[in-house]
């Protein structure tokens, strides 16, 4: 179905709305690579890629290798910085005439004075290590490195539609992945809470283990792109959850044309049409639906993770406050009760610790009448 259907021109590079016209990644992909040499496709190592441009240069100018290698070192950026030894500039020096570093210094003066404790801060320490982990990561085994113009393609993926409170403008994973993927890889990366849910409730047998999470149990999703919703079919018992959707458009002339459902295990990223800046969707455990943005789609460059096996890429990841124990303050819910004749609201929180000390006895009987539930913090990604 894929090559049948018609490749869109490449869309424009500067545009003036939300989002571009759609287009055939696969066919952005080739064009680039019928324009480009194999110089700047080359995935070689800096040094390598500075011997052959010293080489392109002297054969422009008809120069020596040695003079271009002067040449370059000379036209170097770093040869731009002041020749004045370098100052510290983390040091705020004491006769500044600019406002803004007399306040800077203020404030670090009474951060000094007044901060308990001195640490970073998680979500900058977070975001720069997943940013940093696998800068120019190069894979152990050669066949797992990846070829030379393939695309790759960056993902917002937000928070579900039931969070409230960041479900229209906080993506909380940002995912690079190559073009030559299949949907499914992306499906299996993507991490929510919704998966990880317990069913049942068990006040009477706290200790029971549930046998399976939500995830092994309802494993149906798509993704909608362009008119398309690619199902995955993967397993016996996986439904297809567009049926109703498209059955609806079709009952009535409501606008939505021409709307398919294919497998999401036959497609990789090269297959599809999307525009850029476009919110798409992707939906799972039957109505946890996540808007998908694609925000950027280039070639890949030498100074990227080239480990295939590495993809898709998790590069950023908002950090979610975690719903602490009513009881204790200090750790993170482990569940929470309904309709409880020992708590003081409805529903109520509590780590595993406080919940068995309030609501069972030493011989492990149940005090009072609630209903209890597992409960799964969101923030456990973080």
């Amino acid at each position: 179905m894929a090559a049948a259907m018609a490749e869109a021109a490449a869309p424009d590079y500067e545009s003036a709305e939300l989002y571009t016209r759609a287009f055939r990644v696969g066919s952005l992909g080739r064009g680039w690579r019928r324009l480009l040499g194999p110089p700047d496709l080359s995935l070689a190592a800096e040094a390598a890629a500075e011997e052959e441009e010293d080489a392109a240069v002297a054969a422009a100018l008809g120069c020596a290798p040695g003079t271009a290698a002067e040449l370059r070192a000379v036209c170097s950026i770093d040869m731009l910085l002041s020749s004045k030894k370098e100052e510290d500039p983390d040091v705020i020096p004491e006769d500044s005439s600019l406002l803004t570093l007399r306040i800077r210094k203020k404030n670090l003066e009474r951060r000094e004075e007044t901060i308990i404790v001195d640490r970073a801060c998680r979500q900058e320490t977070l975001t720069y290590e997943m940013e940093s982990h696998a800068t120019g990561k190069r894979p152990d085994n050669p066949t797992d490195l990846i070829e030379e113009g393939e695309l790759l393609l960056t993902l917002n993926i937000f928070y579900p539609v039931i969070f409230q409170k960041h479900k229209d403008h906080k993506p909380y994973q940002t995912v690079l992945v190559l073009g030559s993927q299949k949907l499914t890889e992306l499906r299996d990366s993507i991490s929510c809470v919704s998966d990880l849910q317990i069913g049942g409730e068990f006040s009477s047998q706290p200790d029971q283990a549930p046998e399976h999470i939500s995830k092994d149990l309802y494993k149906s999703a798509f993704f909608y792109f362009e008119g398309i919703f690619y199902n995955d079919k993967r397993y016996p018992e996986c439904r297809d959850l567009s049926r109703t959707i498209i059955e609806w458009s079709e009952s009535h002339d409501r606008g939505y044309e021409n709307l398919q459902s294919v497998k999401m295990e036959d497609y990789v990223f090269n297959d599809l049409s999307l525009k850029l800046g476009f919110p798409y969707l992707y939906c799972h455990q039957g109505n946890c639906e996540h808007i998908i943005i694609i925000t950027d789609i280039r070639l890949i460059h030498h100074d990227d993770c080239l480990d295939r096996n590495l993809y898709p890429l998790l590069i950023k990841k908002h950090w979610l406050c975690t719903r602490k124990c009513f009881v204790c303050k200090m750790y993170t819910a482990r569940w929470v009760t309904n309709r409880d004749s020992l708590a003081p609201q409805d529903p109520c929180f509590f780590c595993d610790v406080c919940f068995r000390m309030l609501h069972y006895d030493s011989e492990g009987n149940k005090l009072g009448e609630f209903l209890a539930y597992p409960y799964v913090d969101p923030g456990i990604f973080n």
